[in-house]
């Protein structure tokens, strides 16, 4: 299949299903660097370390993802945000943002 009809195809599925694309903006290359960085994260600790198949099902590859977005947000350790839980920084981001908006 020819990358024209694939893209094609992509985007009446899509359209189908009343998704978005996400995509970053022509130049920035840095819009998408968290979520990029956590789908390597994923394919690099979780992925290569399975057998082939990777997944029995679908349903067996949702639940091994949501399993790990739940430790990558609750228990890995970021270098990245001074060696904390993403899930702690987000709160404290919140919070942050709640005493400095006014009501």
């Amino acid at each position: 299949m020819g990358s024209i009809v694939a893209t094609s195809v992509y985007r009446q599925l899509l359209h189908d299903h009343q998704a978005l694309r996400s995509q970053s903006r022509r130049g920035d290359c840095d819009d998408n660097a968290q979520a990029e960085s956590l789908w390597s994260r994923l394919k690099t600790e979780v992925l290569e370390l399975r057998e082939r198949p990777v997944f029995a099902d679908l349903a067996d590859a949702q639940a091994s993802v949501a399993i790990y977005f739940d430790y990558y947000n609750h228990e890995r350790l970021h270098s990245s945000i001074a060696y904390q839980l993403p899930y702690h920084t987000h709160q404290q981001i919140l919070q942050l943002n709640a005493l400095n908006c006014p009501a």
